[in-house]
Protein backbone atom coordinates (compact mmCIF):
# COMPACT_ATOMS: atom_id res chain seq x y z
CA UNK A 1 0.00 0.00 0.00
CA UNK A 2 0.96 3.69 -1.04
CA UNK A 3 1.99 5.77 1.77
CA UNK A 4 1.60 9.56 1.08
CA UNK A 5 2.46 12.22 3.50
CA UNK A 6 1.35 15.93 2.21
CA UNK A 7 2.34 19.12 3.56
CA UNK A 8 6.15 19.00 3.37
CA UNK A 9 7.91 22.16 3.81
CA UNK A 10 10.95 21.20 6.29
CA UNK A 11 13.87 18.85 4.12
CA UNK A 12 14.66 17.15 7.32
CA UNK A 13 11.45 16.53 8.27
CA UNK A 14 10.84 15.18 4.53
CA UNK A 15 13.90 12.53 4.88
CA UNK A 16 13.22 11.71 7.85
CA UNK A 17 9.24 11.17 6.92
CA UNK A 18 10.51 8.82 4.42
CA UNK A 19 13.09 7.34 5.93
CA UNK A 20 10.04 5.85 8.41
CA UNK A 21 8.23 4.37 5.81
CA UNK A 22 6.59 6.78 3.28
CA UNK A 23 6.31 5.81 -0.07
CA UNK A 24 5.48 9.45 -1.23
CA UNK A 25 5.60 12.83 -0.26
CA UNK A 26 2.92 15.77 -1.33
CA UNK A 27 3.94 19.26 -1.73
CA UNK A 28 1.07 22.05 -1.87
CA UNK A 29 1.58 24.19 -5.09
CA UNK A 30 -1.43 26.32 -3.96
CA UNK A 31 -0.77 29.89 -2.81
CA UNK A 32 -3.38 30.50 -0.33
CA UNK A 33 -2.43 27.65 1.45
CA UNK A 34 -0.76 27.81 5.13
CA UNK A 35 1.40 24.85 3.43
CA UNK A 36 2.21 26.50 0.66
CA UNK A 37 5.86 26.08 -0.43
CA UNK A 38 8.06 27.45 -3.53
CA UNK A 39 9.65 26.03 -6.35
CA UNK A 40 12.74 26.71 -4.15
CA UNK A 41 11.41 24.77 -1.01
CA UNK A 42 10.65 21.90 -3.07
CA UNK A 43 13.71 21.83 -4.22
CA UNK A 44 16.19 21.90 -1.46
CA UNK A 45 13.21 18.37 0.28
CA UNK A 46 13.59 16.57 -2.96
CA UNK A 47 17.78 16.33 -3.13
CA UNK A 48 17.49 14.87 0.41
CA UNK A 49 15.60 11.93 -0.74
CA UNK A 50 15.56 8.51 -1.99
CA UNK A 51 15.30 8.39 -5.51
CA UNK A 52 12.38 5.55 -5.33
CA UNK A 53 10.56 7.86 -3.15
CA UNK A 54 7.16 9.67 -5.45
CA UNK A 55 7.31 13.51 -5.49
CA UNK A 56 3.90 15.11 -5.81
CA UNK A 57 3.08 18.52 -6.80
CA UNK A 58 -0.18 19.70 -5.31
CA UNK A 59 -1.92 21.67 -7.35
CA UNK A 60 -5.58 23.76 -7.42
CA UNK A 61 -7.28 25.28 -10.82
CA UNK A 62 -3.32 26.20 -12.10
CA UNK A 63 -2.61 26.60 -15.46
CA UNK A 64 -1.13 23.91 -17.28
CA UNK A 65 2.13 25.81 -17.85
CA UNK A 66 2.34 26.38 -14.69
CA UNK A 67 1.75 22.74 -13.21
CA UNK A 68 4.41 21.80 -15.66
CA UNK A 69 7.16 24.49 -15.13
CA UNK A 70 6.95 23.54 -11.49
CA UNK A 71 7.13 19.80 -11.94
CA UNK A 72 9.96 19.73 -14.78
CA UNK A 73 12.32 22.25 -12.64
CA UNK A 74 12.08 19.88 -9.26
CA UNK A 75 12.08 16.30 -10.10
CA UNK A 76 8.04 15.84 -9.32
CA UNK A 77 6.91 12.27 -10.33
CA UNK A 78 3.24 13.13 -10.57
CA UNK A 79 0.86 16.55 -9.69
CA UNK A 80 -2.12 15.99 -7.80
CA UNK A 81 -5.08 18.33 -9.43
CA UNK A 82 -7.24 19.29 -6.27
CA UNK A 83 -9.48 22.05 -7.25
CA UNK A 84 -12.30 21.80 -10.00
CA UNK A 85 -10.34 20.74 -12.51
CA UNK A 86 -12.36 18.89 -15.25
CA UNK A 87 -11.38 15.76 -17.48
CA UNK A 88 -10.62 17.54 -20.54
CA UNK A 89 -8.13 19.59 -18.08
CA UNK A 90 -6.81 16.45 -16.59
CA UNK A 91 -6.10 15.18 -20.18
CA UNK A 92 -4.38 18.96 -21.01
CA UNK A 93 -2.24 17.80 -18.11
CA UNK A 94 -1.06 14.50 -19.16
CA UNK A 95 -0.12 15.52 -22.72
CA UNK A 96 1.67 18.18 -21.09
CA UNK A 97 3.18 15.84 -18.66
CA UNK A 98 3.21 12.64 -20.59
CA UNK A 99 6.19 10.92 -17.90
CA UNK A 100 4.38 11.38 -14.50
CA UNK A 101 1.29 10.42 -12.63
CA UNK A 102 -1.72 12.53 -12.50
CA UNK A 103 -4.37 12.17 -9.54
CA UNK A 104 -7.45 13.97 -9.22
CA UNK A 105 -8.02 14.32 -6.21
CA UNK A 106 -11.96 14.40 -5.56
CA UNK A 107 -13.98 15.73 -2.39
CA UNK A 108 -16.99 13.50 -1.27
CA UNK A 109 -20.25 14.51 -0.10
CA UNK A 110 -22.40 11.69 -0.97
CA UNK A 111 -22.78 8.55 -3.07
CA UNK A 112 -23.86 11.13 -6.26
CA UNK A 113 -20.15 12.80 -5.57
CA UNK A 114 -18.69 9.59 -5.63
CA UNK A 115 -20.47 8.05 -9.13
CA UNK A 116 -18.88 11.13 -10.36
CA UNK A 117 -15.33 9.38 -9.75
CA UNK A 118 -16.01 7.54 -12.85
CA UNK A 119 -15.80 10.00 -15.20
CA UNK A 120 -11.76 11.01 -14.56
CA UNK A 121 -10.99 7.19 -15.05
CA UNK A 122 -9.87 7.38 -18.75
CA UNK A 123 -8.03 10.43 -18.12
CA UNK A 124 -6.00 10.05 -14.85
CA UNK A 125 -3.81 7.07 -13.60
CA UNK A 126 -4.99 7.44 -9.53
CA UNK A 127 -7.79 8.83 -8.27
CA UNK A 128 -8.08 10.31 -4.04
CA UNK A 129 -10.97 10.78 -2.36
CA UNK A 130 -10.86 13.44 0.16
CA UNK A 131 -13.70 14.49 2.84
CA UNK A 132 -15.92 18.29 1.41
CA UNK A 133 -15.40 20.78 2.97
CA UNK A 134 -17.09 24.05 1.73
CA UNK A 135 -14.23 26.69 2.11
CA UNK A 136 -11.33 24.55 1.98
CA UNK A 137 -9.53 22.14 -0.43
CA UNK A 138 -7.86 19.64 1.88
CA UNK A 139 -6.26 19.43 5.23
CA UNK A 140 -9.51 20.10 7.23
CA UNK A 141 -9.18 17.17 9.45
CA UNK A 142 -12.60 16.45 8.26
CA UNK A 143 -13.03 11.99 7.53
CA UNK A 144 -15.10 10.96 5.03
CA UNK A 145 -18.21 8.87 5.03
CA UNK A 146 -16.24 5.44 5.17
CA UNK A 147 -19.31 3.28 4.67
CA UNK A 148 -19.61 4.66 1.45
CA UNK A 149 -16.77 3.16 0.28
CA UNK A 150 -16.84 -0.26 1.16
CA UNK A 151 -17.67 -1.04 -1.77
CA UNK A 152 -15.59 1.54 -3.79
CA UNK A 153 -13.78 -0.20 -7.12
CA UNK A 154 -12.90 2.96 -9.72
CA UNK A 155 -10.92 0.62 -12.13
CA UNK A 156 -7.81 3.07 -10.91
CA UNK A 157 -5.53 2.85 -8.08
CA UNK A 158 -6.94 5.44 -5.28
CA UNK A 159 -6.09 7.04 -2.56
CA UNK A 160 -7.79 7.71 1.06
CA UNK A 161 -7.45 10.74 2.12
CA UNK A 162 -9.46 13.10 4.89
CA UNK A 163 -8.57 13.23 8.33
CA UNK A 164 -6.52 10.15 8.91
CA UNK A 165 -4.57 9.92 11.39
CA UNK A 166 -2.27 6.98 13.96
CA UNK A 167 -5.57 7.11 16.48
CA UNK A 168 -8.11 6.09 13.66
CA UNK A 169 -5.75 4.53 10.71
CA UNK A 170 -6.96 0.93 11.50
CA UNK A 171 -10.54 1.52 11.84
CA UNK A 172 -10.24 3.64 8.26
CA UNK A 173 -8.48 0.23 7.01
CA UNK A 174 -10.61 -2.26 8.75
CA UNK A 175 -13.80 -0.68 6.38
CA UNK A 176 -12.32 0.81 3.17
CA UNK A 177 -9.52 -1.17 0.96
CA UNK A 178 -7.61 1.83 -0.62
CA UNK A 179 -4.76 1.36 -2.71
CA UNK A 180 -2.94 4.38 -0.56
CA UNK A 181 -3.33 6.67 2.00
CA UNK A 182 -2.93 10.15 2.33
CA UNK A 183 -2.36 12.07 5.39
CA UNK A 184 -1.45 15.49 6.19
CA UNK A 185 -3.33 18.00 9.30
CA UNK A 186 -3.10 14.09 11.05
CA UNK A 187 0.72 14.04 11.79
CA UNK A 188 1.42 17.58 12.34
CA UNK A 189 1.89 20.16 15.03
CA UNK A 190 0.54 23.38 12.94
CA UNK A 191 0.56 23.31 9.11
CA UNK A 192 3.23 22.24 7.40
CA UNK A 193 5.01 21.08 10.78
CA UNK A 194 5.04 17.50 10.55
CA UNK A 195 4.77 15.93 14.33
CA UNK A 196 7.89 12.93 13.78
CA UNK A 197 5.89 11.24 16.93
CA UNK A 198 2.57 11.43 14.90
CA UNK A 199 4.83 9.68 11.94
CA UNK A 200 6.06 7.02 14.09
CA UNK A 201 3.25 6.26 15.36
CA UNK A 202 1.09 6.17 12.06
CA UNK A 203 3.95 3.58 10.74
CA UNK A 204 3.96 1.47 14.48
CA UNK A 205 -0.13 1.28 13.70
CA UNK A 206 0.17 0.10 10.13
CA UNK A 207 2.96 -2.71 10.97
CA UNK A 208 0.58 -4.04 13.87
CA UNK A 209 -2.37 -4.49 11.36
CA UNK A 210 -0.01 -6.17 8.44
CA UNK A 211 1.21 -8.73 10.97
Amino acid sequence: MRIKICGIRDPLQGQAIADNGATALGFICVESSPRYVTLEQIQLVVAKLPSHIDKIGVFANANPTEIAFIANNSALTGVQLHGNESPEFCKQVREILPGIEIIKALRIRNVEDLDNTATFTDYVDTLLLDAYHPQQLGGTGQTLDWNILEEFKPGRPWFLAGGLTPDNIASALNKVKPNGIDLSSGVEKAPADKDLDKVAKLFEQLTVRSC
